[in-house]
């Protein structure tokens, strides 16, 4: 079972796609997701693609639902979907709240075509087209004899020109009647139809294997079409394009002129009838300013007739008429309204403008008088300006005419008209006129009579360099008078207007021409598409895929911007976009189109099923000559015909040709003039017997094998494409089949000059093939025989006697003419590469090798496949099994890594080089790149997706596993080393290895990508399986959050924890490699990667306790969490938990938080973990059961939890002093003497938890300054002495949770006792509790009462409805300052809060503090404010050097966590609307943090950024607690 095909359009707001190419084929699901700029938001996607049951209409949308399939915790998983079934092109777009359209775009479906009496699929990639020119097919009674050339020569698609009936120029796209067949087809006494020529379509789709498709032509129709005289409103004429007179009367002139210079009438000014030089187009010239220009003064249809105007606004002036101001808006400037009917000095005056504009200084006449002066000055210079604007036009239009006729009559290049006359005028005529001669005078009077002008029909053309969206006869377009149209005068434009209410006959009218070609045929070709109005084509087409839902459509488009044939192609479904391989000047530019055109590279990666829609390229219907095109054997050579058309046949993608070309025509078959017939099949015909052909004829025989090649290539997925140019003439084309191996390789030598008349090189350099040729599909060249020269027949278009094709097919190397000899050599023991030398590739030559891996290699590939089919079953093809397959494959993966734990997954997939250090190892170092950023698996996926979508085989990633085994080697030797089912794992890796390293190199690149996805998306599997239900059903952010648990929690080579009690259960041990001692193994957390990963500065007390409940406890990891509080508790010394763990025995106890975080943690395990409270009685080995002691040794005092618990609080209410031991710069090289001494109260009267000084910093803002340039080293950034408001914040948590539990008989204590002045006294929890209670917004809150009896200094204040950071500072400007802090109290103990004032604190923080990541830890505000971080920089700035501004500005991430938990739960309490516009923010919110770490290589969130999410270069990549305040934020939600 094939997995299903799903692509993901990510939304992303005012994202606007509509001039992108998005193509999908039926059968694939197309999922719509969101971006991170709409996360959050209530986003409907609407799109035209039918409703289940329902028919296509382009103007009806209809929304699609949402699906969330891992509930609502966040967006990163919700998506809308269509399933794709029927082809064509549809439009979607999206909007949020009241704005509609927010972004939007097209997808196109491509069609399913079915050829045969079976009804079978024909890829679009297996297309090989022919046209013909239909009036060359003689009558119907004869097609078949004409066409079997075409099945005989080995193509499946034919084009047919235009079928209807011709116009008066037989030009094969001017036609008279869209919809009755060309008489022509029927010979004397037969009237075929329609049905007819449907019959025979059917009859070889059914027995030929044979697809018809034939144009539509919709922008114009033969100027002597009957059904347009009757109708001209369907064309551009002068009643209702009034804009074009001025263009018709000098088209008019021009026709004059042709009269007259015909007649001779201009020879005595040096202007014959024969035009043969340059003074010739001057006399041209001359005649055009001298009697043209002047006779027929265009300039009069833009111009203001003076007088009558100045005689109206004086009328005005003397009646005080004022101006309307609500046209004018008070602005003074002149406006001339431009006539609509376009009559000669017809333009007005704006009465108003006028006005406005000019004001008279009084009301006398004399007054009145002057201003009517200057208006009639201004409108001379108006009209002077026109008549200058006319006078460019004109300078234009004699230009082109000099073009024009120069390239008509002089150019070698060019028709060469001879002499001019009616029948062939000085230039083409832009406009109908059926009406008698007659003089010009006479001419130009019918321009005002409605009945006659209407038959003035504007012709159509192309223009060149135009803009292909804008239609260049509408008004605004100045084509028609500049003469810049490149016109064919045998056919009319059409003017469609804006939709069928606006000509109604003609929409009608070619509604039935589409229905009738959609009928009988399976696609259309879209004739000059790109001046094809839009809307039109649309109509069309919808109306054709009506009828045929499957239409497959061709164009050819000439916008000269890929950007613009997008527009096209998505707009009209377009299926395939003709290219010409005529466009190339050389072989080099041919093979680069081979390459562009269809195929990925060879060796390509396996992409997954379900991956991001990318934009794509058109699909190409490569042509190696198209009836337009000049004649490739005038243009090259007669030689280059089956080397080119070989190496068209080899792109992947539809390829075809025009008929004529095989036979070697030596002309272009006019589409005009031609009117002789093709030739007939006729197996036994002679070269030279006129009107017959046959195997013999051209390179028929060579076409039919290198069709087939092309066929059979597509149809057997050798979709893998790589162009080899060997040296200027010869191209090499490899088709590659990603699941057989198997290659052809097709050499093609050009000769795009004549050898008889170009010298090339006899020596051919020699190929190097790698693999085992099979045999040689083909070999083939042109070669001279003798059967006369080339005569043109008068009734059949013949082709060139003298020339065929010497062909072999399927033969052997042995038996081959072009090749002298193959060397087998081996290169390395897994590349076999033959070497082939070439005697006969002559110009015009082309050989084409089947190419097979060598059989041993063959084999593995075989092997490897089948033991990748566990990860994909797309892997079944080309896959055989092993009798012989290693023990350890017999499991599969799954089974080996489900006995794996999550310790294991942290080596398996991650450790940084930091970590892998300290094992004696490092990450995998990329010469000449970089080094990866995990040893695991996930430092080479992290690269590997970036390289896998775009198919970057040229990576230096992919060179060196080209070049070596070591990247291999580095993934199975580092987990063989460690033991246990990790060396189980490496061996599954060795022996999938086994086979990888025996096969051809250039294929090792996308098979180790395939074993190390599968064994990559195995062990995330298996990770998740161990971790809570909230990660298993959690959406993708979710689990990326959650493996940050795995990337974070290991055990080194070293424990980093303390050793628990002896007495505690469930403990991991190990045998230690150098003692061979049994020794504790307990999982601890690093702070972050890469700078706290390893040794003494992995493990720090605040940073583990603010990141356990997120990592460790919502993941599900309980035990190893309650191993880490019991470790931690054990080092418990002054009643103070370590900052810095040092394994217990190095710790220092300089921080006044770690102790309240980790008491946080021991409520967060009571509550979260099923029977928690049971870790109150664990037992804690005390490390210093004294303030005094030697680390003791585990077992030695042991206490319970909850006796170390309250240990702590009486400490604190007895108060803590003490200085560190060995204090100095032993310990910390900047600290000053002061800052040694650690001081830890309570302060009470307020309950609150206080202490510091102004030389140290007890919590997270710990940053010491450092420089002496900047005199701040020694002094802290950010003491935060006094009551820091988390830490009051995380005892008041405490002591409401210790009240609760002794109230459950859980902790025995319900008092502290203390000694005072050597008495003894006891203060109860509950009071302790109360006082913080009652004090706490009393003492924080800054007030909006300026005379708030609480605030000590309201002098300080400069921001109200706030609270402060803390209170009691030794500088007390410290505590006003706004920082993110006091919304960690808010969520641990939100009771000290009232809503609404939290509500109103929340959305000043909102305003000032969030960053696009992380929260400004200082206020913007304050003036020491700064967002960017240096750490390295060291100047004279006390408030920056050596990154001294670490908090005070630049956006940390964890605060983030609490800034939007706060959110959510007061969001709560303010009823629903506040709370569902605050999820719309969190989820908005974190979708930034989503992104960051789907394109992050280290897959971490990062300890901070600079100012506006900036990347902060000194930052961790990925921190702990970054994480675990994130995944926090997801499990509230």
């Amino acid at each position: 079972m094939t997995p299903k095909q799903i692509r993901v359009m990510v939304l992303n707001d005012m994202e606007k796609l509509d001039r992108t190419l998005f193509r999908l084929e039926q059968g694939f699901e197309l999922q719509f997701r969101l971006g991170p700029t709409l996360q959050g938001k209530h986003v409907h996607v609407y799109t035209n693609y039918p409703a289940e049951g329902e028919l296509f209409e382009r103007h009806k949308f209809h929304a699609l639902d949402w699906i969330n399939p891992t509930g609502r915790q966040d967006d990163s998983d919700k998506f809308c979907t269509l399933d794709l079934k029927i082809s064509g092109s549809y439009q979607y777009y999206f909007g949020h709240g009241d704005k509609e359209k927010s972004g939007g775009g097209y997808i196109v479906v491509d069609p399913v075509l079915r050829v045969g009496a079976d009804n079978h699929i024909l890829p679009l990639d297996c297309i090989s087209i022919q046209t013909y020119l239909s009036k060359c097919l003689g009558p119907l009674d004869e097609w078949l004899d004409r066409l079997r050339v075409t099945k005989e020569a080995g193509y499946n698609m034919i084009h047919f020109t235009p079928l209807q009936t011709l116009g008066e120029s037989r030009s094969c796209y001017s036609l008279a009647d869209q919809l009755e067949l060309n008489p022509d087809f029927s010979p004397p006494g037969q009237a075929y139809n329609w049905t007819d020529v449907g019959n025979l379509v059917e009859k070889m789709k059914n027995e030929w294997n044979m697809l018809c498709i034939t144009d539509v032509v919709y922008n114009h129709t033969a100027a002597n079409s009957k059904w347009i005289e009757k109708h001209p409103e369907c064309g551009y004429n002068l009643v209702n394009s009034p804009h074009l007179k001025p263009a018709w009367v000098l088209d008019r002139a021009l026709w004059h002129v042709t009269c007259a210079i015909a007649d001779g009438k201009y020879k005595d000014r040096g202007l014959p009838a024969l035009i043969e030089d340059h003074q010739h187009l001057h006399a041209i010239r001359g005649v055009l300013w001298q009697d043209v220009f002047p006779k027929i003064k265009l300039w009069e249809f833009f111009q203001v007739k003076v007088e009558p105007a100045v005689d109206q606004f004086r009328a005005l002036l003397q009646s005080g008429a004022k101006p309307d101001r609500s046209k004018t808006n008070g602005k003074q400037q002149l406006k001339i309204i431009q006539d609509p009917q376009y009559r000669r000095f017809g333009n007005t005056v704006d009465m108003d403008s006028a006005l406005e504009t000019f004001v008279p200084h009084g009301s006398s006449p004399g007054a009145i008088e002057d201003c009517c002066n200057w208006l009639r000055r201004r409108l001379d210079e108006l009209n002077n300006e026109q008549f200058h604007e006319i006078k460019h036009h004109q300078e234009q239009a004699t230009n082109c005419i000099d073009g024009t006729v120069s390239y008509e009559r002089l150019a070698d290049h060019g028709p060469k008209l001879g002499p001019v006359t009616r029948k062939h005028p000085l230039v083409t005529r832009y406009f109908t006129f059926p009406f008698k001669e007659a003089t010009l005078e006479q001419d130009l009077e019918l321009m005002n009579q409605p009945e006659k002008s209407c038959h003035f029909l504007a012709h159509n053309g192309w223009v060149m360099a135009d803009d292909p969206l804008r239609n260049f006869a509408e008004p605004g377009s100045n084509v028609y008078i500049r003469r810049e149209l490149i016109c064919w005068g045998d056919s009319v434009k059409l003017r469609y207007g804006n939709g069928p209410e606006d000509c109604p006959y003609l929409w009608a009218h070619m509604q039935k021409y589409t229905e009738i070609t959609a009928k009988h045929f399976v696609g259309v070709r879209l004739d000059n598409c790109h001046s094809t109005p839009l809307h039109v084509a649309e109509f069309m087409l919808d109306a054709a895929r009506t009828l045929r839902p499957d239409l497959y459509v061709a164009a050819e488009l000439f916008t000269g911007s890929e950007e613009l044939d997008n527009v096209f192609v998505t707009r009209l479904g377009i299926s395939s976009l003709i290219r010409e391989a005529m466009s190339a000047g050389d072989s080099h530019e041919e093979g680069r189109l081979v390459y562009r055109y269809g195929g990925e590279p060879v060796g390509a990666f396996l992409q997954p099923s379900l991956r991001p829609l990318v934009p794509s390229i058109a699909h190409a219907m490569f042509l190696d000559v198209t009836h337009d095109n000049e004649c490739p054997i005038q243009i090259r050579s007669v030689y280059d015909s089956l080397p080119s058309s070989a190496i068209v046949s080899m792109a992947c993608c539809a390829t075809g040709s025009t008929r004529g070309y095989d036979e070697l025509v030596p002309h272009q078959i006019s589409v005009v003039s031609e009117e002789r017939f093709y030739s007939k099949w006729n197996p036994q015909a002679k070269p030279s017997s006129p009107g017959e052909v046959n195997l013999q004829s051209g390179i028929i025989a060579g076409k039919l094998a290198i069709n087939r090649l092309h066929q059979e290539l597509a149809a057997k997925g050798f979709n893998q494409v790589f162009v080899d140019q060997v040296d200027e003439d010869i191209v090499a084309v490899t088709r590659h089949c990603p699941s057989t191996h198997q290659s052809v390789v097709a050499v093609c030598r050009t000769a795009f000059k004549n050898p008889k008349h170009h010298r090339y090189a006899d020596e051919v350099p020699p190929m190097c093939i790698p693999g085992k040729i099979e045999e040689v599909v083909l070999e083939a060249r042109t070669v001279e025989r003798q059967a006369g020269s080339y005569k043109k027949d008068e009734r059949s278009i013949n082709g060139m006697p003298e020339y065929t094709v010497e062909i072999k097919e399927h033969i052997q190397l042995k038996d081959s003419k072009v090749v002298r000899q193959a060397g087998v050599t081996s290169r390395g023991r897994s590349e076999y590469v033959q070497e082939i030398v070439f005697e006969q590739l002559t110009p015009g030559s082309i050989i084409a090798f089947r190419v097979s891996l060598d059989p041993k290699s063959q084999e593995l590939v075989g092997v490897l496949r089948n033991h990748l089919i566990q990860f994909n079953p797309l892997y079944k093809a080309g896959s055989l099994s092993d009798p012989n397959t290693p023990d350890i494959l017999k499991s599969t993966l799954t089974q080996i890594m489900s006995k794996m734990t999550l310790a294991d997954m942290n080596i398996l997939l991650f450790r940084c080089d930091e970590e892998e250090k300290e094992e004696g190892g490092g990450c995998y170092n990329i010469p000449g790149w970089t080094a990866l950023k995990y040893g695991g698996l996930q430092g080479l996926l992290s690269v590997m997706a970036d390289i896998r979508p775009k198919n970057d085989l040229g990576h230096p990633f992919c060179d060196n596993l080209r070049q070596g085994d070591w990247m291999i080697d580095y993934v199975s030797n580092r987990l063989m080393s460690r033991g246990g089912t990790l060396a189980e794992v490496g061996q599954w890796f060795q022996a999938m290895f086994t086979y990888l390293k025996h096969i051809p190199r250039y294929l090792i690149p996308c098979y180790f990508d395939a074993i190390l996805v599968g064994a990559y998306t195995t062990a995330l599997d298996a990770t998740f399986k161990q971790m809570s239900s909230f990660v298993q059903n959690g959406s993708s952010f979710v689990k990326l959050l959650a493996l940050g648990s795995v990337q974070m929690c290991g055990v080194g080579r070293v424990p980093a924890l303390p050793p628990l009690s002896p007495a505690l259960t469930d403990v991991p041990y190990r045998v230690n490699e150098i003692t061979k001692q049994k020794e504790q193994c307990c999982v601890s957390l690093a702070a972050g990667l890469p700078h706290f990963s390893a040794g003494i500065f992995r493990c720090w007390g605040r940073d583990t306790f603010i990141a356990l409940r997120g990592l460790m406890l919502v993941t599900g990891r309980h035990l190893e969490a309650r191993n880490i509080i019991l470790a931690f508790a054990g080092t418990l010394r002054h009643g103070l938990i370590p900052n810095l763990l040092g394994e217990g025995v190095g710790a220092r106890f300089n921080c006044r938080d770690a102790v309240w975080w980790w008491l946080q943690c021991i409520q967060d395990y009571c509550t979260m973990v099923p029977n928690g409270n049971d870790i109150l009685q664990c037992p804690v080995s005390r490390m210093y059961p004294t303030d005094d002691s030697k680390p003791l040794t585990p077992g030695t005092v042991d206490q319970l939890l909850y006796e170390v618990i309250h240990e702590a609080m009486e400490r604190h209410m007895q108060g803590i002093e003490f200085r560190e031991r060995n204090a100095g710069p032993q310990i910390d090289r900047n600290m000053r003497d002061e800052g040694f001494n650690i001081v830890a109260k309570v302060n009470p009267d307020t309950g609150f938890v206080y202490g510091g000084n102004r030389f140290n910093c007890g919590t997270w803002m710990d940053k010491m300054g450092e420089s002496e340039k900047a005199r701040n080293k020694g002094i802290p950034a950010t003491p935060r002495d006094g009551s820091a408001v988390e830490i009051v914040g995380l005892c008041k948590s405490t002591l409401r949770w210790l009240v609760e539990l002794h109230k459950q008989g859980l902790f025995p204590y319900n008092t502290v006792t203390i000694h005072k002045d050597g008495k003894q006294l006891s203060v109860s929890y509950e009071e302790w509790d109360r006082k913080i209670q009652g004090n706490f917004e009393k003492m924080f809150y800054v007030s909006h009462d300026p005379n708030d009896p609480n605030e000590k200094h309201p002098e300080l204040v400069h921001k109200r409805g706030i609270y402060k950071d803390s209170y009691g500072a030794s500088s007390p400007w410290c505590d006003y300052q706004l920082r993110p802090n006091f919304t960690i109290a808010m969520v641990v103990a939100p009771e000290l809060f009232t809503v609404e004032r939290a509500w109103e604190a929340l959305n000043v923080t909102e305003e000032k503090l969030l960053g696009p990541l992380g929260m400004k830890t200082l206020d913007p505000d304050d003036m020491v404010y700064c967002g960017v971080y240096d750490n390295s920089l060291d100047n004279d700035n006390y408030n920056l050097a050596r990154g001294f501004n670490y908090h005070q500005g630049p956006e940390w991430l964890w605060p983030i966590g609490y800034f939007l938990r706060a959110k959510i739960y007061f969001a709560k309490k303010l009823g629903k609307d506040t709370y569902d516009k605050t999820v719309y923010l969190v989820k908005n919110a974190l979708s930034r943090h989503y992104v960051h770490m789907e394109r992050s290589s280290w897959k971490g969130l990062p300890e901070l950024t600079n100012e506006n999410g900036q990347f902060c270069p000194f930052s961790c990549e990925t921190q702990a607690w970054s994480l675990a305040a994130v995944l926090e934020v997801l499990h509230d939600l």
